[in-house]
């Protein structure tokens, strides 16, 4: 026979929680000392193994006790409809995890102002996501619905998605420079970089995404992310600084050889 205290030893498992495994009927131990100290033998250490590895499997306590005290337990059936459980509980998780990413990231975007961000998802979960997913299929055609599949995403995880979210979240915090400033201008060169890693070629797509994310009922049909006219604005006239200097450069060079 096994003292309590040398069960929880070897388990790892609490004598508080021992007792309770006791209380509601799903593991009693034969034994008892005079002192009423719990005793366990080789088959109780056997079934609390079962216990732990039901436990581990998601079951619930009473699911397990009864499990164990029914000789004619359909295991099969069992064993299966728990897995759909299992497999529905990820996807609720797998759901939960991207609504942190996406509050997190919004956050970011919002240079921490946290209330914004949280009133800017709610108004994003308030729509319609088949409506939303028919606007995109009318607005866009079949090459056009792939290259939106490459388009960063507030609860995307992914190194560029994050990268793009700190840039806006930079942007933002600089509204008030000049839009010519080095430090401006260097946040919109390596924008430019990256959608040019990721859309080369597609100048039509990129322009007509624009378009759309420029006005804020469209913009809002499509489920993008709300940003603010006065932000967009500013991103404008920074990308037409930085393209009107990087034509008049290459004119320079071009005179110069």
């Amino acid at each position: 026979m096994i003292h309590i205290k040398e069960v929880a030893k070897q388990t790892k498992i609490t004598v508080r929680t021992l007792r309770y495994y006791d209380q509601i009927g799903l593991l009693t131990p034969t034994s008892k000392t005079e002192g009423g100290h719990r005793l366990y033998s080789d088959e109780d250490m056997k079934k609390l193994q079962q216990v732990q590895f039901l436990k581990g499997m998601g079951y619930r306590l009473q699911d397990i006790k009864e499990m164990l005290s029914d000789a004619k337990w359909n295991w099969s059936i069992s064993l299966k409809n728990q897995l759909v459980y299992i497999m529905e509980e990820q996807e609720r998780l797998k759901s939960i995890e991207s609504s942190l990413n996406e509050l997190i990231n919004s956050i970011t975007v919002e240079g921490g102002d946290d209330h914004l961000a949280v009133q800017k998802l709610i108004q994003l979960s308030n729509q319609n996501k088949k409506r939303l997913r028919t606007f995109r299929e009318n607005m866009f055609n079949d090459k056009e619905l792939e290259l939106w599949k490459r388009v960063p995403k507030m609860r995307g995880e992914d190194p560029d998605s994050m990268e793009w979210i700190a840039l806006l979240g930079q942007i933002k915090r600089h509204m008030k420079d000049d839009p010519a400033s080095l430090r401006v201008q260097n946040i919109i060169r390596r924008m430019l970089e990256k959608q040019m890693d990721e859309f080369k070629g597609e100048d039509e797509f990129i322009d007509k995404l624009w378009d759309l994310r420029k006005s804020p009922t469209q913009s809002e049909k499509l489920g993008l992310y709300p940003i603010e006219k006065e932000v967009l604005d500013f991103m404008e006239r920074a990308y037409e600084i930085y393209i009107s200097s990087v034509h008049n450069s290459s004119t320079r060079q071009g005179g110069v050889s």
